[in-house]
């Protein structure tokens, strides 16, 4: 039963297509003031660079992690963007994500109940936020914020033990319903 509240962020799950492959490299801009974390939703701004997608936006996919040099010349390989940071000028940064490729499933922890007839239904994410220790993003399914036009698409239960609809926080399978790269999928 999973009654204990443990929020991961939009975690992929598998690929229908057998394979789930990072995005092509981004930028994440010096000094973004929004911390990133592993599992949390990202965009595309209108400059070209990687942020983070707030409930309510249009998201690109999920955050795995960055790779860049600060301003004092060290290398960092890490699973989360800390906000302020100044990257080195001749810095090669390279943000990762997983893209919504067709086929691809996510997993999400719902922050309250749900039942079978979720499947379909369509509901965005909780605020941005994630631990600082382990650089995980610590969104959940916000079951309040069921719409026609939210951002992701439940379509299953997740089959792993003591995961059952009606759980106080199950874990749910979820595609991306409004993908900045398409036009939106409206709920059954």
């Amino acid at each position: 039963m999973s009654s204990v509240a443990a929020p991961f962020g939009i975690r992929p799950a598998f690929a229908t297509t057998g394979t789930i492959r990072p995005g092509p490299l981004a930028a994440i801009e010096t000094a973004y003031n929004t911390a990133v974390y592993q599992n949390g939703p990202v965009a595309v701004n209108a400059n070209g660079f990687l942020v983070a997608a707030a409930a309510g936006d249009r998201a690109l996919g999920v955050f795995q992690g960055v790779e860049y040099t600060d301003a004092l010349g060290y290398h960092h390989l890490v699973n989360q963007w800390v906000a302020n940071t100044v990257l080195n000028a001749q810095s090669n940064m390279r943000a990762y994500w997983t893209i919504d490729q067709p086929g691809l499933v996510y997993e999400i922890q719902a922050n309250a109940t749900l039942t079978r007839a979720a499947i379909g239904q369509q509901y965005d994410w909780t605020a941005l936020a994630g631990n600082a220790i382990t650089g995980l993003s610590s969104v959940a399914l916000d079951v309040a914020s069921a719409a026609a036009n939210a951002g992701l698409r439940v379509i299953g239960l997740n089959p792993g033990p003591d995961n059952d609809w009606g759980d106080t926080y199950p874990i749910v399978l979820v595609q991306f319903s409004q993908h900045q790269y398409t036009a939106d999928i409206a709920s059954v």
